[in-house]
């Protein structure tokens, strides 16, 4: 296990040791938001037929020809077989087949019917007008979606109409949730002298929902080693990552590590040179992803964005750590060497405004934040003025 290790190591192992979850079979309803995990490729054309694109009259296109005799129509999804001889056409509807032997369409606000005879208005009317070829938005045997593609309703709406009911992709993670200690009280309930109300599992319950995640399991357990090993151990069997709030640190009661060695958890590092969120600690049993966070509320979600996010976009195989960009700082900011700051702030488009509150259990200052302005390590001080990276949040 590494120790005390820089922001950019931790970022390096976890993208080391995290692998993708398993490619799993999902109907088209339940595929919205998720990657997919294998090339699809046309059965068919589509248009599977000539299609007409609108409301009108179809027939074989003549040059200088305005008048055609009327025999008959298409609607859409009618089956019957109709070839058009040479100088005769039908009243079509749109998407139906335009008939064997046409190749045009008037639309029905250029056309006049007189005596049954379809009499052609249209002046700049040419070959092939309003007419879809088969195969002109995807070819049979050609790629429709490619691997790695991330299901929206566009794409989704695309498979189906090619016939696709079943897609191959990478699941979204099945999430544990245990956060500890003897003082946490749940909301709604009054709180006793010495006791603060729990919202550790509120917030990161809300962060995943937020990246689509809805398969979450929270349990609450009491610094007891014992009890908080078994409830970890039970928690492992069904999850695929377990985000534990608390006991991270070295105190009498903090016994998150050992629970990891009585689970056969790997750990992987635990601390990092950055504030908030220090005695952050990363592990692994198998597959399966256990990160134990701090118990501050800000230290949780800061972690959580800076480090279980990245994780669950390999899981995913989606692009989903913070996007990261520079801004300019409204006013001066000093701090010691050693640790990388991650700071609530405010970003306007023109300029970041640091938050006040920046202590690791107020929330407060998230609340009106849209983006962690990063001090690296090295730095002490930045001058109003300066360009500095800032991480949006979701």
């Amino acid at each position: 296990m590494e120790t005390l290790i820089t922001v950019e190591r931790a970022l390096s192992l976890i993208k080391d040791h995290v692998l993708p979850l398993g490619a799993v079979k999902v109907t088209l309803k339940e595929a919205n938001g998720l990657t997919l995990a294998e090339d699809i490729i046309s059965t068919i054309d589509i248009p599977a037929f000539p299609q007409s694109n609108m409301d009108g009259y179809a027939f074989a296109f003549e040059e200088g020809v305005t008048q055609y005799v009327l025999v008959g129509e298409m609607a859409a999804g009618s089956n019957q077989a109709i070839e058009l001889a040479k100088g005769t056409a039908v009243r079509i509807f749109t998407g139906a087949a335009v008939p064997v032997g046409a190749d045009t369409v008037l639309m029905q606000e250029k056309a006049k019917i007189e005596s049954g005879n379809l009499i052609v208005l249209d002046e700049k009317l040419t070959l092939g007008n309003n007419v879809r070829p088969a195969g002109s938005e995807i070819q049979k045997d050609k790629t429709a979606l490619a691997k790695g593609t991330i299901l929206k309703p566009a794409n989704i709406g695309f498979l189906a109409g090619i016939g696709v009911d079943k897609v191959l992709v990478y699941p979204k993670p099945k999430i544990g949730i245990l956060v500890t200690g003897n003082e946490l009280q749940q909301p709604g309930l009054p709180l006793s002298y010495g006791q603060v109300y729990e919202s550790n599992s509120y917030t990161l319950s809300a962060a995943l929902k937020e990246q689509q995640i809805e398969q979450i399991k929270m349990v609450q357990a009491p610094d007891d080693l014992n009890i908080l090993a078994t409830q970890l151990s039970d928690l492992l069997i069904a999850a695929d990552i377990l985000l534990m709030t608390g006991g991270v640190s070295v105190g009498d009661y903090d016994f998150t590590l050992i629970a990891f060695e009585k689970n056969g958890i790997n750990p992987i590092f635990h601390k990092i040179k950055q504030k908030p969120g220090k005695p952050l600690l990363f592990g692994m049993k198998g597959n399966k992803l256990v990160f134990g966070l701090p118990g501050n509320p800000a230290s949780v979600l800061t972690c959580f964005y800076e480090y279980v996010l990245p994780a669950l976009g390999i899981l995913t195989k989606q692009a989903n750590s913070l996007k990261q960009i520079t801004a300019t700082i409204s006013h001066d900011i000093k701090k010691p060497i050693g640790l990388t700051h991650f700071l609530k702030a405010f970003y306007d488009g023109k300029e970041v405004v640091i938050r006040t509150g920046q202590e690791s259990y107020k929330l407060s200052s998230y609340a009106t934040a849209n983006c962690l302005a990063v001090l690296p390590e090295e730095c002490d001080q930045v001058k109003a003025g300066d360009l500095i990276t800032i991480h949006l949040l979701p």
